[in-house]
């Protein structure tokens, strides 16, 4: 008997960057089962250009159409209908269209390669799924490259934070270079910590409270006893967008220590002096700057003798104790 033929469809809908960060759980959709959402650049030379692929097992119904074209409002004018795709395993046929990312000494990539991982590297299998921080994106591989090039310098780091982890990926990396470091990896959205623990599961990185242990916890900025609790902070990363790393700057330089390093990103090029500007009022100055296409990423250092009056943003009352 031949096997039956696989009902799976696709809708594509154009998108904005931000719409694509935007995205929740799949689960959030109320759909069963839930549609697979993947969100792709779809023009190298514009960062604002996205496209939304919605991957539905059966023929999706009005409102499961409905609900997925919520996700981005900017496309409401397109007229745009389902198609069957062809008899495949969809999930990782979508996968397999993410090549591997190879930058400085780590090399991310999905089960489809994971018997192409070169030697003397340190692999992370990140599926793409429902967070954000795969490694494909120039701001999240700027971030390898630069975490990389401070280990190489000697930097030193006991205790790091990844604010807005998405995968955990960064929060990983930066462990495996500062292995003895207390490590802290928090994110807005609780299924992007999910998935972080998923993946640091498959990783092989030990989560908990202690040293060379990522702890993971759900987090609005730095309003969290984890984040508060846990400062101040050697390094401070943030791979998220502009406007929230210019709102957060005074709270992210709270938790920072005197002297920390800050690695933002997320940002494009031209929005980078905004950022640098809002950060140096709050006593970090710009030591590095990698730019990669339209994007910047940038190493920040908080002055030593540097001591904030207040946090600048929501949840930090207490800042001057740092």
């Amino acid at each position: 008997m031949a096997p039956a033929m696989s009902d799976s469809w696709k809708l594509t809908l154009p998108c904005t960057r931000a719409e694509a960060e935007a995205l929740g759980a799949i689960d959030d959709l109320g759909l069963d089962p839930p549609p697979v959402l993947m969100t792709t650049e779809e023009v190298e030379d514009d960062a604002e250009r996205w496209r939304l692929d919605a991957y539905f097992e059966g023929k999706p119904s009005a409102a499961a159409l409905k609900a997925v074209r919520a996700l981005v409002p900017s496309a409401a004018a397109i007229t745009a209908k389902p198609e069957r795709i062809a008899d495949a395993d969809w999930v990782t046929m979508s996968q397999i269209s993410l090549p591997p990312v190879h930058a400085a000494r780590f090399f991310v990539h999905t089960a489809a390669f994971a018997d192409a991982v070169p030697a003397g590297v340190r692999a992370y299998r990140i599926e793409a799924s429902r967070a954000f921080g795969t490694g494909h994106h120039e701001t999240t591989t700027g971030c390898l490259m630069m975490l990389d090039a401070m280990a190489r310098r000697g930097t030193r780091v006991d205790s790091l934070i990844d604010l807005g982890t998405g995968t955990g990926l960064l929060a990983f990396a930066a462990l495996h270079l500062w292995p003895r470091a207390f490590a802290t990896a928090t994110d807005i959205d609780p299924v992007s910590i999910d998935v972080s623990a998923e993946n640091a599961a498959v990783n092989g990185v030990p989560t908990g409270l202690s040293r060379g242990r990522v702890a993971l916890g759900v987090a609005d900025g730095v309003a969290s006893p984890l984040v508060i609790e846990r400062a101040p902070y050697d390094l401070v990363i943030a791979n998220i967008l502009a406007a929230p790393l210019i709102e957060m700057a005074g709270d992210f330089a709270a938790i920072a220590a005197p002297g920390a390093q800050i690695v933002l990103a997320g940002l494009l090029t031209r929005q980078a002096e905004a950022v640098a500007t809002a950060y140096r009022r709050q006593g970090c100055r710009v030591a590095e700057r990698l730019v990669l296409g339209d994007w910047t990423i940038l190493r920040l250092r908080k002055r030593p003798d540097f001591r904030l009056r207040g946090a600048a943003g929501r949840g930090l009352s207490d800042a001057e104790r740092w």
